[in-house]
């Protein structure tokens, strides 16, 4: 029972980054928490986590444990469970999504398969960077960016279109562009993610463009509200950039020129395809996003 204690504890301090964020998640403290990682490292006989002021890093050997702790526990509490409800699923899923445009849709397919799953918890964690779900230890993880690692299976889900936008009050100030070289001349709202080279489709092929980021975020959201308040240009999804063009706070601009899709997609461990429970979740994000329902217009 120790030893499983001491999993839990290692996989929270793995998630959160520190002792003490472990120790309020568990209901602890910290000089618990920092001696059941203590004892977890003697029985591994190796140390998992590189401790300095700047705070808590993972190891080699702890990013491997990570992965494969979670899923033995995974594997312990199904098994915990199956006996008496056999028939029902019994498991422990993180998942990793982006911000908008699609974290309603998909909030709401696990918030249904939760309903349908009662013995499954699942951990949602909101990040637009890409991560390795096998390094980082999701089952599922959800994004448009074009990162790929090795034993990982990529699950495509649908296009993500994307279009150049700016608030009506800083196109009267700043030269309208006509060209996509116009916009090295203006100032720019940045995808961190993404980077600052951009790239657009004309009747001629493909160009990119270097960009003058005056603002960059992590997060989409906040870039298209930087863009309603004429920071700026952005190239962002259609989604949040129609919110903004039907309400009269963005407009479109270049037209002519297509900012090229991106494509949503899962990425699952490989050794977590056979898992029921994810399968059954990965399913589902599949069906959702199918070209016959609204999912398509991400």
């Amino acid at each position: 029972m120790d030893f499983i204690v001491n999993v839990r504890t290692f996989l929270a301090v793995g998630r959160l980054g520190s002792f003490s964020a472990a120790a309020r998640e568990i209901g602890t403290v910290p000089s618990v928490v920092s001696k059941r990682v203590s004892q977890l490292e003697h029985m591994c006989r190796a140390p998992l986590f590189v401790r300095s002021t700047r705070g808590l890093e993972l190891t080699p050997v702890g990013r491997s444990c990570q992965q494969k702790f979670a899923e033995l526990l995974s594997e312990i509490e199904a098994m915990v469970h199956a006996g008496p409800q056999k028939g029902l699923l019994f498991e422990h899923i993180r998942v990793k999504c982006p911000t908008a445009p699609i974290l309603p849709l998909f909030t709401e397919i696990l918030c249904d398969f939760q309903t349908a799953h009662p013995g499954v918890r699942i951990d949602l964690d909101i990040i637009d960077r890409s991560v390795n779900p096998v390094e980082e230890g999701y089952d599922i993880a959800l994004g448009a960016l074009p990162a790929t690692y090795p034993h990982v299976h990529d699950v495509m889900l649908c296009p993500l279109r994307r279009c150049a936008v700016a608030a009506p009050g800083y196109l009267e100030t700043h030269p309208k562009p006509e060209h996509p070289r116009d916009l090295s001349r203006l100032d720019a709202l940045v995808y961190r993610a993404a980077g600052n080279i951009w790239t657009f489709a004309g009747p001629s092929g493909e160009l990119t463009v270097e960009v003058n980021a005056v603002f960059t975020s992590s997060d989409s959201r906040i870039l298209q509200r930087a863009a309603i308040k004429g920071l700026g240009v952005a190239v962002m999804s259609e989604t949040l950039a129609r919110e903004g063009i039907e309400q009269g706070s963005l407009v479109e601009i270049l037209p002519g020129w297509r900012v090229p899709d991106l494509q949503l997609k899962a990425m699952v461990p490989e050794r977590r395809l056979r898992n029921a429970a994810v399968r059954l979740l990965l399913d589902a994000f599949v069906a959702a996003t199918a070209p016959d329902t609204s999912g398509a217009q991400l």
